[in-house]
């Protein structure tokens, strides 16, 4: 099949497998890469949004609580729970396009909302926690029946005093709170112990989709870039092989039927000036041979 396509045919079809094989090659090893920046980006930007998260518990904790503790005897407020805010806040900020694929969850082993009760795969997590006092932080992916997320986890401890005044006895927690919760959850934790996670996850589609996103975007690019060069590549091709190539075959026909004045252009000292010379001699040598042969068929005519 080959014989019968021109040389620039061949090298376009050269080069276009070599872009394809490239393309196949890098196009794993350029999803992998770009898969695990997606994930990297999206772990920052789960840190960052656990890191606020904190941030409110606190504020809540330190602020809030102070100021309407008196009015819980009376009316519970969940206001004053450090987890409610987090979660309201983060409800809030998900209303942001950026954040809309963001969920929070603080996975609780014994809480006062059942709403926090850690399943089985997150008291799993606590429960790595609470083994080890040095892990900060674990992030993977999760498989759901709804599709896989990703997602990063940290230890939630009991850091403050003022949270055993809810968590420690029944006895001890605001009227308001046994009234609306019951006294069977959220009791006996301890200073210090480690009772939950802070959850960030999203859909792992979105890591996915992101770094397809730029595998395309990366893809499109070099497939460009390729395709300009096989165009440049065939203008070489064609200015300095195909043309040349071409142009010594005519004169050559031209030669061959006996046309000793055509004549071979130089093209300079590369391989094709160099064949172009040898045909030249050539011609010289098939002009002196015949003019040999034409005096000699002349003095035995004489």
């Amino acid at each position: 099949m080959l014989k019968n396509l021109r040389l620039r045919q061949k090298f376009t079809i050269l080069l276009l497998v070599i872009l394809l094989m490239g393309l196949s090659l890098s196009g794993f090893a350029l999803s992998t890469l770009l898969r695990q920046n997606a994930k990297n980006d999206i772990a920052a930007t789960g840190v960052m949004l656990m890191e606020t998260m904190t941030s409110v518990r606190k504020y809540t904790t330190a602020q809030i609580n102070p100021e309407l503790k008196e009015k819980l005897e009376v009316k519970f407020l969940p206001q004053t729970v450090p987890g409610y805010s987090a979660r309201e806040v983060f409800e809030v900020l998900r209303q942001r396009k950026g954040y809309r694929d963001f969920f929070y969850k603080e996975a609780t082993l014994n809480p006062t909302n059942l709403r926090d009760k850690a399943d089985n795969f997150e008291t799993e997590i606590v429960e790595k926690f609470r083994k080890d006092s040095n892990l900060k932080e674990l992030s993977d992916f999760r498989k759901l029946s709804g599709g896989d997320i990703f997602y990063i986890a940290r230890p939630l401890a009991v850091s403050e005093p003022s949270c055993l005044e809810c968590h420690s006895t029944p006895e001890a927690a605001p009227k308001s709170m046994i009234e609306r919760y019951g006294s069977t959850n959220g009791f006996g934790w301890e200073l210090n112990e480690i009772v939950g996670a802070q959850i960030i996850s999203v859909p792992a589609n979105t890591v996915i989709n992101r770094a397809n996103k730029s595998s395309f975007v990366i893809i499109g690019l070099v497939s460009a870039v390729f395709a300009a060069v096989i165009l440049l590549v065939n203008i070489f091709l064609n200015s300095q092989v195909i043309r040349p190539l071409k142009h010594i075959t005519r004169v050559a026909e031209e030669v061959s039927t006996g046309h000793m004045d055509a004549e071979f252009d130089k093209f300079g000292n590369d391989e094709i000036g160099n064949l172009a010379k040898a045909f030249k001699r050539m011609q010289l040598s098939l002009e002196m041979a015949m003019n040999r042969l034409k005096k000699s068929h002349g003095n035995t005519s004489t």
